[in-house]
């Protein structure tokens, strides 16, 4: 009688238990389900940001030195690096410890401009229609039909308007962007303090209603050195030198790499990226040319830290084009 008593008590506990918590619901997925949306699991989620924050120099470099092995196949030569990989990776590291503010600015598509319009000239920047922190203020219907909106912050954080477009959509994608912090991405420094903001510039267009190609000019010490031309879809991979020789080099394996026609302004493009490139040992200025104009882009400091330049002699040519010390500028 007692054994079948306590068999029954026993079926009532399991009984109460399904009740209480689901058979596909383990023990800790039902606690966190309990939890969420409580201010413990606000306090938790607060207490991880603090700590990833107050660790990301450590953590960063950590990162970039497993990136660089996995990338090369050995450990990266911080005491005296040679390449330009070398070089690259060297400058991402000292960067992430700590660095000039004036790489902050430079990086920071809305804060360039003010620099760019000193050196260079105000007729050389895209037209700026808007610009702001509240995606609800942009004021869509003073808009042009065709626009650029995109973030200071990041890299292809690009929307292309074209006439109508679903503007709650867009709403929507800015919020997240604007809450994105571009350094976690790829650990540059450079990209952590900057404050996001939306920029809403004029559509630029060839002749023909085409979107105009991207003149990525590699400078060394105020040197332009190379051109890598681009597209709005980063396809292709062609690189020219600045007597617009096709080059052999490449970094995206399979990309085309067409012989490009040679752009009508070339030589005001490279005495342009000349003049913004004074005073760094490496940056890589991206330029646009419409109807033989040519427009500033943006400052790149770490392009593609992951990238595997071929053939490989390219990276011991260019880490010797680049003369002072990589975490210098």
């Amino acid at each position: 009688m007692a054994r079948k008593k306590a068999n029954m008590i026993r079926t009532d506990i399991a009984d109460n238990q399904e009740n209480v918590m689901p058979q596909h619901e383990g023990f800790h997925s039902y606690v966190a389900s309990m939890l969420r949306d409580t201010w413990i699991h606000k306090l938790v989620n607060t207490l991880r940001n603090v700590k990833r924050h107050v660790f990301r120099r450590s953590e960063g470099e950590r990162l970039l030195l497993q990136q660089y092995v996995r990338g090369t196949g050995k450990q990266l030569n911080m005491e005296s690096p040679e390449t330009f990989s070398e070089k690259l990776y060297c400058r991402m590291i000292s960067w992430n410890r700590g660095h000039a503010p004036i790489f902050t600015q430079l990086a920071d598509k809305y804060t360039a401009r003010e620099h760019v319009a000193k050196k260079i000239g105000q007729e050389h920047l895209v037209k700026l229609l808007w610009h702001g922190t509240d995606p609800d203020a942009i004021p869509f219907d003073a808009l042009p039909d065709d626009h650029v909106i995109k973030t200071n912050h990041g890299s292809a954080l690009v929307i292309v308007v074209k006439e109508k477009a679903d503007r709650k959509e867009i709403i929507e994608k800015l919020r997240a962007w604007l809450k994105s912090n571009y350094y976690w991405a790829g650990r540059e420094h450079q990209y952590y303090g900057i404050k996001p903001r939306i920029m809403i510039e004029e559509f630029l267009s060839n002749e023909d209603g085409s979107s105009p190609l991207d003149y990525r000019i590699w400078c060394f010490e105020g040197v332009p050195e190379l051109i890598q031309v681009d597209n709005r879809t980063h396809d292709i991979n062609p690189f020219f030198d600045t007597k617009w020789n096709h080059l052999d080099l490449h970094y995206r394996p399979g990309a085309p790499r067409p012989a490009v026609p040679k752009p009508a302004n070339l030589e005001e493009m490279i005495a342009i990226a000349s003049k913004l490139s004074k005073g760094f040992g490496f940056v890589r200025l991206d330029l646009y040319s419409v109807r033989e104009k040519t427009y500033f882009g943006e400052y790149t400091f770490t392009p593609a830290g992951s990238l595997t330049l071929s053939p490989k002699i390219w990276d011991a040519r260019l880490g010797q084009k680049w003369l002072t010390s990589p975490e210098l500028g």
